[in-house]
């Protein structure tokens, strides 16, 4: 099998679509060994933050000495991202040899009627690979929800880690915050700890409530106290235990992610679970990585690159160009899932943008970008409907360049992964200061 054999049979899986449910991921976990009880985990829900906060745990558990798996979704440019060891992606052999090993599984249970999806099966993948390669710790990040998400398949973790809480996926998880908490918090398991971000006072009383009910010491990310911060476009520096930190992560909503990660760190060591010091603390922060979150592509014009799909994502933007970019016009080019609340973000939205273009994505789930662009025009003036990503930022590269526009990609991680290497490869080409 090759390489782009194994990618394919991933792939042939995604037209199952996302189903709710532990029944179908336990058989196959249970025909693939049950590799999933072999591991010790950090489990992380939550609807924005997930992944920035994994990051930042992968990192500090890996400059501790774990060594540490990390899953992740969905990835930006390469699959593999979603499957890392020490923060760095598993091997293309490596993938290829344990879709060759599992993938008969998932056919034998098909001929039995019983259907995986590509997430289910992602899912025991990265069970298999982080259980063959011996992981310490492995941090965990669901995909939606928390309670009937397939992760959920884990015993007591080490921790479970709850970020911010919003709405999103509300046809799955329930359309207030109360019904989406309850399902984020079906991670928190008795005989575990557990860690929250700063929540909505409803969202709070629920983690707070089932945190008593369940036995479970519980963090919050408030107890972290961090001084001299400083904020800038290209990241956060701070100190922490009198420590000095740069996070290559910005805007407010990262300090935030950081609390909650190291909360998470912090009652592990306390209660002895994890050895870690300060400077690996300070180290590890240091490394993090999460592409395509407020991610400063370039500096002159500026471009930044934010995954921003929902309303709470998108407040964040805001907030960031408000204190970042509020002297510069604002060209965004957007694309956007038709199952988001594309309405509320677009509202959040007005008076940061001076020009929309709107470009489609390349997924089953996207609103055509002739129908986004009829939504921003209500809302904006100056609106642009384009058939591909890369002739809408070719349009606003020249003209950022020309009036001292900045550019901010934003509405999904799919088109963040899919023009994000054309980004960096055309500032690349005309000499742009780009990381």
């Amino acid at each position: 099998m090759t390489y782009e054999n194994a990618i394919e049979k991933i792939h042939s899986l995604l037209t199952f679509g996302s189903r709710p449910g532990l029944d179908r991921v336990l058989q196959l976990l249970d025909r693939m060994g049950n590799p999933q009880d072999k591991l010790k985990y950090i489990h992380v829900a939550g609807t924005n933050g997930k992944g920035s906060t994994c990051a930042m745990l992968s990192s500090m558990l890996v400059a501790a000495g774990y060594k540490t798996g990390l899953f992740i979704s969905p990835y930006i440019t390469d699959f593999r991202e979603r499957i890392q060891i020490n923060n760095c992606m598993i091997s293309e052999s490596e993938l290829t040899d344990a879709v060759e090993a599992t993938f008969p599984f998932v056919e034998q249970l098909s001929r039995e009627g019983i259907v995986i999806t590509e997430f289910e099966y992602v899912n025991a993948l990265q069970f298999y690979i982080h259980s063959n390669a011996k992981c310490d710790i492995v941090v965990l990040e669901t995909g939606m929800g928390g309670l009937l998400d397939c992760t959920n398949v884990i015993k007591p973790p080490l921790c479970s880690v709850i970020t911010t809480i919003g709405l999103d996926h509300t046809a799955i998880l329930g359309d207030t915050i109360e019904e989406i908490t309850l399902q984020k918090c079906g991670i928190m398991k008795s005989g575990s700890i557990a860690v929250t971000s700063a929540q909505e006072s409803e969202a709070m009383r629920i983690i707070e409530r089932i945190a008593i009910e369940r036995k479970i010491p519980l963090a919050k990310s408030a107890s972290i106290q961090l001084d001299n911060i400083r904020k800038t476009l290209s990241g956060n520096s701070f100190e922490y235990n009198d420590a000095k930190i740069n996070l290559n992560l910005s805007g407010e909503h990262q300090i935030e992610n950081c609390r909650t990660a190291l909360a998470a760190i912090e009652i592990l060591r306390v209660n002895d679970i994890i050895s870690i010091t300060d400077e690996q603390i300070a180290t590890g922060l240091s490394r993090a990585e999460n592409p395509a979150r407020m991610e400063l592509l370039s500096e002159n014009p500026v471009v930044i690159l934010d995954g921003a799909h929902n309303p709470n994502g998108i407040n964040a933007l805001c907030n960031a160009i408000k204190e970042f970019l509020n002297d510069k016009k604002i060209i965004c080019i957007m694309g956007m899932l038709a199952d988001k609340d594309i309405d509320s973000s677009l509202v959040l939205l007005k008076g940061y943008l001076n020009t929309i273009y709107t470009v489609p994505i390349d997924n089953p789930r996207a609103l055509p970008s002739d129908a986004l662009a009829e939504k921003c025009r209500n809302i904006f003036d100056d609106v642009t409907s384009f058939d591909n990503p890369e002739k809408a930022f070719d349009m606003a590269f020249n003209k950022a360049e020309q009036d001292g526009c900045a550019i901010v990609i934003c509405g999904s991680l799919y088109l963040a992964g899919k023009i994000r290497p054309y980004i960096k490869a055309k500032i690349s080409s005309n000499g742009g200061n780009y990381d």
